[in-house]
């Protein structure tokens, strides 16, 4: 879609690393999820980062859903 828009999601162009290029070693299954909780005025902020993102949708899903901003990578 023209706005950015698709499957309830917005691509944006950058969000916070959470997980550093390194620490693919570490985890060879690739079940490593790091979230950021922020309150603020306007309600609650989750930023996650995993190496499958499936896992973090379903997670983020868990958690109430809700708008989501996305970054393309690769």
């Amino acid at each position: 879609m023209a706005d950015g828009r698709t499957g309830g999601n917005t691509f944006v162009e950058s969000l916070p690393d959470l997980i550093d290029g390194s620490e693919y070693a570490d985890y060879p299954d690739g079940r490593l999820v790091r979230l950021q909780i922020t309150v603020t005025e306007s309600g609650v902020e989750i930023i996650g980062d995993a190496f499958r993102p499936a896992v973090l949708e379903a997670l983020l899903a868990d958690l109430g859903g809700g708008p989501t901003e996305q970054m393309l990578c690769g």
